[in-house]
């Protein structure tokens, strides 16, 4: 259990990641991008997993110029990733399977927030299908090279959302209704649930992986630009203007994520949030999740529903 009570943490306590390597989902901007540049800074191979190729490469351009600046020569590569289509997650995880025998650290930090009742091409509602479904069936089909390390890092990113998020076996994917905070804070609570149950499944057959969940408190990134108050100038400035007042920057909000992903003294299961009031900022500490979190029986549920509708099974943790 890291301690709550040293030096408020920040990225100098990285240290060096030389040797290790980094794939980091939604790395294009934000949170994702933030994550990706700490890494690079200290020495690690960085892949950024994008959806739009052009923003992709303008991020791998835009880091490399960053990182460069402060006297490293980065490593990092581009992998095309849409997380809300299971066809391209399955080419994007055959792709880093093909170009690294293992990977020591994996973000699962692409998602969507509050956007209008829709879709993804696979038929799921697109807030637990982008947010959940596509990050779970990654991670499943990345997992051998996960084990290959010896260790690996695998964290979920959650929000502060998550609280008023319940898992509605008979409305999961919106079948009957579609409120789209309500499905919002769904997606992030089975973000926590997948997180936690990947842990104990790991420790049931002894697998070395480290599952730990993170979240950035209230950040200014696009996604808080999208939400309702977004949509228009007016709207995105509010957005921007709240954010700032209450909030924190992205790159601080990114912090939780990097202590999730390098503190030797975390242990898996364990949730990184912002320590501040309400938990909307601050240093990066560990914080509790909600009681519907830790639920063992909705996360055994959903992780039968998960294995159902992705066709992933993670057979290298079946006991």
């Amino acid at each position: 259990m890291p301690q709550q009570n040293a030096t408020p943490w920040t990225p100098d306590a990285m240290g060096s990641q030389v040797g290790r390597t980094v794939l980091v989902t939604g790395a294009n901007s934000g949170l994702g991008f933030h994550v990706a540049t700490e890494f690079a800074r200290r020495g690690a191979d960085v892949l950024l997993a994008c959806r739009n190729s052009e923003r992709g490469r303008a991020a791998v351009a835009q880091l490399t110029a960053e990182v460069r600046d402060s006297g490293v020569e980065p490593s990092v590569e581009l992998v095309a990733l849409d997380v809300a289509d299971l066809a391209s997650v399955r080419r994007a995880a055959a792709d880093v399977v093909h170009r690294r025998s293992s990977i020591d650290v994996l973000v699962n930090n692409a998602g969507v927030m509050v956007p209008p009742f829709g879709r993804t091409v696979d038929g799921f509602e697109t807030q637990v299908g982008t947010n959940h479904l596509g990050h779970f069936a990654f991670t499943g089909l990345l997992l051998p090279a996960l084990l290959s390390g010896g260790g690996a890092r695998v964290v979920s990113v959650a929000s502060v959302a998550h609280r008023f998020g319940r898992l509605d076996r008979t409305n999961y994917q919106s079948e009957r209704s579609y409120q789209k905070w309500l499905a919002y804070g769904q997606s992030k609570l089975s973000n926590l649930l997948f997180a936690f149950e990947l842990q104990r499944r790991a420790d049931a057959v002894g697998a070395r992986i480290v599952s730990t969940a993170a979240h950035p408190g209230l950040s200014d990134t696009n996604l808080w630009k999208m939400t309702p108050l977004g949509g228009n100038r007016f709207g995105e400035a509010l957005a921007q203007v709240l954010g700032r007042a209450v909030g924190q920057p992205a790159a601080q909000g990114a912090w939780p994520l990097l202590r999730a992903a390098t503190d030797p003294g975390a242990t898996g299961g364990e949730y990184f949030g912002p320590g501040g009031r309400q938990e909307w900022r601050g240093f990066p500490v560990a914080v509790p999740a909600s009681p519907s979190a830790y639920d063992t029986a909705d996360a055994a549920w959903l992780w039968a529903r998960s294995v159902e509708w992705t066709g992933v099974d993670y057979a290298e943790l079946t006991a």
